[in-house]
């Protein structure tokens, strides 16, 4: 049975997933879900993920929801195909599994704000984002990207010397905000402009964000 993929152009989550999926160069069918009609509250998203969230995610039997749980799912899984994103040594495993939790818990929260003041509401709406929130949460990116300067003048990605899922999973937010006012951001940070150059050049990157989103 294909691997299903349910999500939307529109989802941070679902290019996650797709990019995943393109790093092990595995075949699969991407079912688009209508955000803006409510469809990912329907019953036939609910039966796959009960928070009436994207991306969901079948590969046979096999059912699951949040995409940094799929990712790593395919990456142990598919762990003979294409790129390593997991390494098999213990030590450094844990060393990405440390940034792996950074995305989730910092990056992001640094992110999420200003990925709907400077490219949702536009998109959507038609409007600007709000000058007072965009700046206040830049303060907080700021913050969190001084502790990634560090860490990548120490190494060339975050979990080591080897791509891995770690990067990856920052990827689709800042191809994202990289199209924004929040480029010089990223930019300031030789080390981090440098390592966002790079993950964003990988094939399987160009692959998925081969048509710009917006």
């Amino acid at each position: 049975m294909a691997i299903k993929v349910y999500g939307s152009d529109f989802s941070i989550g679902t290019y996650r997933v797709l990019l995943c999926l393109a790093e092990k160069d595995i075949d699969f069918e991407l079912v688009t879900v209508h955000l803006a009609s409510g469809e990912h509250k329907k019953p036939h998203i609910l039966a796959r993920n009960p928070f009436g969230q994207i991306p969901a995610f079948e590969d046979g039997d096999i059912k699951l929801f949040e995409s940094r749980a799929i990712a790593q799912y395919i990456s142990r899984t598919y762990a003979d195909k294409g790129t390593c994103l997991i390494n098999m040594d213990p030590k450094k495993a844990a060393l990405e599994a440390v940034w792996i939790e950074v995305e989730a818990h910092h990056f992001n929260r640094a992110t999420t704000a200003l990925m709907w003041e400077l490219c949702m509401k536009q998109f959507l709406f038609g409007q600007n984002g709000d000058e007072d929130i965009v700046n206040a949460e830049e303060k907080k990116l700021v913050s969190v990207l001084d502790v990634y300067e560090a860490r990548l003048s120490e190494s060339k990605y975050l979990g080591g010397d080897s791509f891995s899922l770690a990067d990856l999973s920052h990827a689709p937010m800042i191809k994202h905000l990289m199209g924004t006012e929040m480029k010089r951001v990223f930019d300031a940070q030789p080390h981090v402009s440098a390592w966002v150059a790079d993950i964003l050049s990988r094939p399987a990157c160009v692959k998925v964000f081969g048509v710009p989103v917006y």
